[in-house]
């Protein structure tokens, strides 16, 4: 058995060699299709860190939200005294605002984001210093590159209040928007938004954490969601990721109709060949060994080459295309695509098992 399959792989790699601008077509186009694939993956996993990155990055477990807010942070309008913390091991407030900030060159659509300065929800500051006075904020660090740095004075749309950087933390985005961090002292004065006329002070949602979401103990008009969930809910995240990922299932079905089809054409031409070798005694089971050994070869060559090309491409895009490479997922799509060019091929292995040395040879 063992001797069949060197056979086998022997004919196939030999006919590659003696057929080189052959088989480099299909190489190419399979390397095309790969690079295709590889690249809407990383673009895929970019895209859904630029929306979560600012929740990853509460390392929370959930998200305690009102009934009527389907799931949207700024939709959910809540009193501090909404939750008491029962049943978590910790717990936080958050508010947020959604502006345009401007430093004089520059405008970029960011989210306010008011912390307690002694919770988890803190960010690490990688430049500069914490907020520590009303006005003061850490911001994320992509906003450096559209020329903000520490000191600017930062003008918002909403209000005539402004802004100061005093320092950057890293991985700080929410839904594709870069976020400051501030007290909630600074948020309040950009929007005087309160519940009753008590004047009460109010949140847009309590980050907890806890081993167990169902122990949590909160009010029939709450709901307590787990953070993956809220992720999901995102505004276009969900229909976003499933675009994406269509789209690289189709070119999986491309890629095995595309082999096939070649695979097929060279067969067809091969016929009074094949008709030759059954007749001196060589078997369809080692003919069609050849065929998918040839595929693996041809197939492994351009998930190789198509690899290597989307991860240059990577090193080489600007910052503003949001393209992150997960090396696990890339392996395991070119797997795929190599699985899915053998089952193309095995429409040319029914051809030459169908094959009749007599016709084949009288034709």
């Amino acid at each position: 058995m063992k001797g069949k399959g060197s056979g086998a792989m022997f004919l196939a790699w030999n006919e590659i060699k003696n057929n080189r601008l052959r088989f480099t077509l299909v190489i190419g186009v399979l390397m095309l299709i790969s690079y295709l694939v590889f690249f809407l993956s990383g673009l895929a996993n970019g895209l859904e860190q630029l929306n979560r990155e600012a929740v990853d990055k509460w390392e929370a477990d959930g998200v305690i939200l009102t009934e009527e807010s389907d799931l949207r942070l700024q939709q959910s309008i809540l009193s501090t005294d909404d939750f008491d913390g029962a049943g978590v091991d910790e717990y936080t407030e958050l508010s947020q605002l959604s502006a345009i900030a401007s430093n004089g060159d520059k405008k970029v659509n960011v989210y306010i984001f008011a912390v307690e300065p002694d919770s988890f929800m803190m960010p690490n500051v990688t430049e500069g210093d914490n907020f520590a006075g009303r006005g003061e904020v850490i911001a994320d660090d992509t906003l450096k590159e559209d020329g903000f740095k520490i000191g600017d004075e930062l003008s918002l749309s909403s209000t005539d209040e402004t802004l100061e950087i005093v320092g950057f933390t890293d991985k700080a985005r929410f839904n594709a928007a870069p976020v400051l961090f501030t007290d909630a002292e600074t948020l309040e004065t950009l929007h005087s938004r309160k519940m009753t006329e008590a004047d009460e002070d109010v949140v847009n949602a309590f980050i907890i954490r806890t081993d167990n979401l169902d122990d949590v103990e909160a009010a029939e008009a709450l709901q307590v969601v787990d953070t993956e969930t809220f992720i999901e809910n995102l505004p276009g995240y969900t229909e976003q990721n499933l675009t994406l990922t269509l789209m690289i299932y189709f070119l999986f079905i491309i890629s095995a109709v595309v082999l096939a089809i070649f695979l097929y054409v060279l067969t067809i031409q091969k016929i009074s060949i094949f008709g030759v070798m059954k007749a001196q005694g060589i078997s369809s089971r080692y003919l069609a060994g050849s065929v998918v050994a040839q595929t693996f070869l041809l197939s492994l060559a351009g998930v190789m080459i198509g690899f290597v090309l989307a991860v240059i491409t990577g090193l080489f895009l600007p910052a503003a295309v949001p393209v992150a490479f997960n090396y696990l997922e890339m392996l395991v799509y070119g797997t795929v695509l190599i699985v899915v060019s053998i089952i193309g091929a095995f429409i040319s292995v029914q051809t030459i098992v169908r094959i009749d040395p007599l016709k084949a040879i009288g034709g």
